[in-house]
Formats: C-alpha cells, sequence, structure tokens
C-alpha cells in the first residue's frame, strides 16, 4: 500500500478509533437525562402530596364543627382514603428514589467508562497524527524524488506511464518472472517474454496493460542497461 493510500485511510482509522468513545458517551447522555426525567417526576409527585396534605388538614380541622354520628362517620371514611392516596403518593416518590439511585450508579459507572475511553482515544490520535505527520514528509521527500526521475525519462515514454498508473489507480509497472506478468498473474506469450526480457524498449501485459519489466538473469545485450534504468525511473513513482 503507498503513502498516499495510508494517508487516505487515516481518517477512516480516526473515526473508528472515536467510536467506542462516541457510543460511551451518548449511553453517559442518555442516563443523565434519564435521572432528571425521574428527579422531575418525584418532584411532581411531592408537590402532589404536599397539597393532598394541605387538604387533609383542613378537612380534619373541620372534625370538631360536626355534630351527627353520621356527618362523623363520613369524616373518619374521608379521612381513610386521604390516608390511602397519602399512602400511593408515598410509595411513587419511593419508586422514584430508589430509580434515581439505579440510574445514578449506572451514570458513575459510565463516565468512568467514558475518562478511559478519551484517555484511549487521545493517545490513539497523537498517534495517527503523529503518524500523518510523518507520511506527509515521507510522501515530499518521494514526490521531490519522483519528479527528479521523471526529469531523466522520455517525455513520450513518461507520458504512457502516467497514463496506465492513472487509469489503474495502482501500480502502474509489472515484473515477468516465471512466465507470468506479476501484476495480474496471468501467463504471458512466450514471445513478449523473451522481447520483455531483450528489448530496450517497454512491453504491456496484454491482459491487464501494465508495462512489463524483466525480474531475473540480466539479458547480455547493451541494451539491458537502459531498460533497468528506465525501470528504476519509473518505479519511484509507485510509491506516491
Amino acid at each position: 500500500m503507498g503513502i498516499t493510500d495510508i494517508r487516505r485511510k487515516i481518517p477512516e482509522r480516526l473515526a473508528a478509533a472515536e467510536a467506542p468513545l462516541r457510543e460511551a458517551s451518548k449511553i453517559l447522555s442518555d442516563a443523565k437525562a434519564a435521572v432528571e426525567a425521574v428527579v422531575k417526576e418525584r418532584r411532581a409527585h411531592e408537590k402532589d402530596l404536599e397539597m393532598h396534605e394541605a387538604q387533609t388538614e383542613k378537612m380534619k380541622s373541620h372534625a370538631a364543627s360536626l355534630k351527627t354520628n353520621k356527618e362523623y362517620q363520613a369524616h373518619l371514611f374521608e379521612v381513610e382514603l386521604a390516608n390511602k392516596k397519602r399512602g400511593d403518593f408515598e410509595e411513587k416518590i419511593l419508586i422514584c428514589m430508589e430509580q434515581v439511585d439505579q440510574l445514578q450508579q449506572a451514570v458513575a459507572k459510565t463516565q468512568s467508562q467514558v475518562k478511559n475511553l478519551d484517555a484511549t482515544f487521545a493517545q490513539e490520535k497523537n498517534e495517527l497524527n503523529e503518524q500523518e505527520r510523518t507520511l506527509a514528509a515521507e510522501l515530499a521527500d518521494v514526490e521531490a524524488a519522483y519528479h527528479e526521475a521523471a526529469a531523466k525519462v522520455e517525455k513520450s515514454l513518461l507520458e504512457r506511464y502516467n497514463q496506465i498508473k492513472a487509469s489503474r489507480k495502482d501500480q502502474a509497472l509489472a515484473a515477468v518472472s516465471g512466465g507470468l506478468c506479476l501484476g495480474c498473474r496471468l501467463q504471458i506469450p512466450p514471445q513478449l517474454i523473451a522481447q520483455v526480457k531483450r528489448s530496450d524498449d517497454l512491453h504491456v501485459c496484454p491482459y491487464c496493460r501494465r508495462m512489463l519489466y524483466w525480474e531475473g538473469e540480466p539479458p547480455t545485450e547493451t541494451s539491458s542497461a537502459l531498460s533497468e534504468a528506465r525501470k528504476s525511473d519509473m518505479e519511484m513513482g509507485e510509491s506516491v
């Protein structure tokens, strides 16, 4: 994988590293919202209980004005109902308090997880940022070397190489070894192999259209030196 491809994947790796932190933060936010909702519900029940207590006290203050046994019995029944309703309010408040306690424990646990995940992500982010800086520097060096080498290559040959590289989006060169194009791993005709081996010109694979060079014992023809020089200059661009 070339330097450019590695750099292109850094944002994706950064997002993947941050995903556990984002998920835990969302859980923490939801848990805090749940605590607030239950606390709000408890306060509403407490307010209802307070109003009920005031009404009950007002009702009890009328007991002295009751004159008949029937009125008194009715009063006792109302007091009993009031006490039952008071118990309902108190039970709802207790349930809310238990829920708040459970949710606060979950919040504390999640806060600890978020803190640890935040520290882990910060470290990974620093490492990826450092890698990005290192790769940027390496890419600048490679590009400088590529432009220096490209200046030594015939213009038509360089244009041909760049066209192949742009169309393939990957390596434009492929070695010939063992009767195969090592770019596409397909067997190429013996005549083409012989031409690649001895020629001072560059040929392309009939299948993947990469420019071919010989990988093996160097040919004895004087043209081999030029072929090797061209291959070396072209390969400077492969890691860009």
